[in-house]
């Protein structure tokens, strides 16, 4: 039972008193209770102008399900479902419209796990400039032309040309003072400012994307661009490890690829885009150090026009089987020799000619963890990327350092996620270095014949790299060219076309695209 209150002792009066005193102090306070917020009127977008602007990022690819966005629920979110999000956030484009109404297009679709560091999209979006941008500057050319016919005016009255032998001699200096009483005319005045600066798309943007997709750059482009259509070359680039690898027989293999060859079989055939051309163009393809340079990293540079499904982690595959010299450096040859009419020579002289190889035999392709799209190439007429926003002056990097700049830098946010990543991977190498005296690694075979290897013991595991620290192990290894061989790229599109695909290939029946870029 709670003690006394102090009321316990109050008077029948008192207690009325304070009863009246607490009834207004209520009225009082209700009196000033705010109004409910009405809803934030909805955003117009017709009210502001567009332009078409490229985009260019890079995400991670282990964080996303791929590249391009999905119609069903995925495991994991696309980098465009992410990317298209913060693009409403923002209010650059209109929910409503969905891609197809911005004009979305991308330059290079990649797979899941894969990354970019230079992945481009061209859209519509809102601007601060569009058409505001040439009234302003026919507003400034108007009034500049009318500042100018008062100059002239002006110096004809200053000086009169039939002043009489009477002047005073001061006409030139008190000519003007009968125009003070004058109002002023509008031509007088300039215009109302216009927005003189670009939204900062980068920044926008940046703000509410995760720490997985950075918007590098973007660039102000013509209507008739196209992210995909306009770029000249992709160029990808694969990481890997070249312990237990012939780098001199993977640079043999890689120089083959270069010209227009039929990919085929480097590459996976997805029936759904019925291709009966396998045919690509590669510009360049070289086995080179990792920049910086580190002794235990190296790069697959591959340049070309575009690409086919799957084919620089089937290309790659191939290369590691050359490199652990389980074949050799000439199978490439034969695996793109796939017409029976038109058969390839070989490529160096005192060679045999390579087998014809119409079909795609079994094998693994690497892993997608060390494949990033690195570069999109466009004429740079076109293109001229920039880091902030039209009209600014570029960020040089000298000057002040505010603790605002430090706290947005694009380039500090990335900085400090590659030390983080340094710290990981030194902490790894010590994880190792503190198991060696307790654990013997094992006998290193790879590459074959090489001074460094012991010979293969027979019932030996073989540990066959695929990428990013994965291995495919056997204890009998089957050359290439002599496993079992998948069906022709015919025999797949026909076999999907009479039966799942049936449907959705009618619909798309004169409506194709030619097939790039799909890694």
């Amino acid at each position: 039972m709670s003690g006394p209150t102090p009321y316990d002792t109050w008077t029948r009066e008192e207690l009325i008193a304070r009863l009246r005193h607490v009834d207004v102090y209520s009225e009082k306070k209700a009196a000033i209770v705010k109004p409910a917020r009405h809803a934030p009127k909805p955003f117009d977008f017709s009210a502001h102008p567009r332009r078409k602007i490229a985009l260019r990022f890079s995400y991670n690819g282990g964080e996303y399900g791929g590249l391009e966005a999905q119609k069903i629920p995925t495991p994991l979110p696309t980098v465009e479902g992410v990317l298209y999000e913060a693009l409403v956030h923002t209010k650059l484009i209109d929910p409503k419209e969905g891609m197809d109404g911005c004009g979305w297009e991308k330059c290079g679709r990649t797979d899941k796990g894969v990354s970019a560091a230079g992945q481009v999209i061209s859209l519509w979006v809102r601007s601060a400039l569009g058409e505001v941008k040439a009234e302003a500057d026919s507003a400034v050319e108007a009034s500049t032309s009318s500042t100018s016919q008062d100059a002239k005016t002006t110096v004809g009255t200053s000086q009169p040309a039939d002043a009489g032998e009477d002047a005073t001699g001061l006409e030139g200096d008190f000519a003007l003072m009968g125009d003070w009483d004058e109002p002023p005319t509008s031509n007088s005045l300039p215009p109302p400012t216009k927005p003189t600066t670009e939204l900062n798309y980068v920044s926008l943007l940046n703000n509410v994307l995760p720490p997985t997709i950075r918007i590098n750059a973007w660039a102000p482009v013509a209507p008739e661009f196209s992210a995909r259509f306009s770029c000249r070359y992709r160029h990808y680039k694969y990481f890997f490890s070249p312990h237990g690898l012939d780098l001199d027989a993977m640079r043999d293999a890689a120089s083959r690829l270069v010209g227009e060859h039929d990919f085929r079989n480097l590459c996976k055939v997805d029936p759904q885009k019925q291709l009966t051309s396998f045919a690509r163009r590669i510009l360049s393809a070289e086995i080179n150090p990792a920049i910086p340079p580190h002794e235990d990293m190296y790069v697959l540079d591959l340049r070309g026009q575009a690409f086919l499904y799957n084919q620089v982690r089937h290309i790659m595959a191939v290369l590691f089987l050359v490199g652990t010299r389980l074949e050799q450096p000439s199978v490439m040859d034969a695996l793109m020799n796939t017409d029976p009419a038109n058969p390839k020579p070989p490529s160096h002289p005192g060679e045999p000619a390579p087998p014809i190889v119409e079909s795609k035999p079994e094998y693994q392709m690497a892993q997608p963890f060390p494949l990033v799209l690195w570069d999109c190439g466009y004429d740079p007429a076109l293109v001229r990327w920039q880091g902030g926003p039209e009209g600014a002056e570029c960020d040089s990097g000298e000057g002040v350092y505010t603790h605002k700049q430090a706290a947005s830098s694009l380039y500090g946010q990335l900085h400090a996620l590659h030390e983080r990543a340094l710290v990981q991977a030194a902490l790894d190498a010590h994880f190792l270095r503190a198991a060696e005296p307790f654990h013997a690694p094992p006998p290193q075979c790879l590459p074959v014949g090489h001074p460094g290897s012991v010979p293969i013991a027979p019932g030996t595991t073989l540990s066959i790299p695929t990428g990013a620290g994965s291995y495919s192990r056997t204890a009998s290894y089957v050359p290439l060219l002599q496993r079992k061989r998948g069906d022709l790229p015919e025999v797949i599109n026909e076999r999907w076309r009479l039966g799942k695909g049936a449907k959705r290939f009618a619909a798309r029946m004169g409506a194709a695209e030619p097939d790039d870029a799909d890694e």
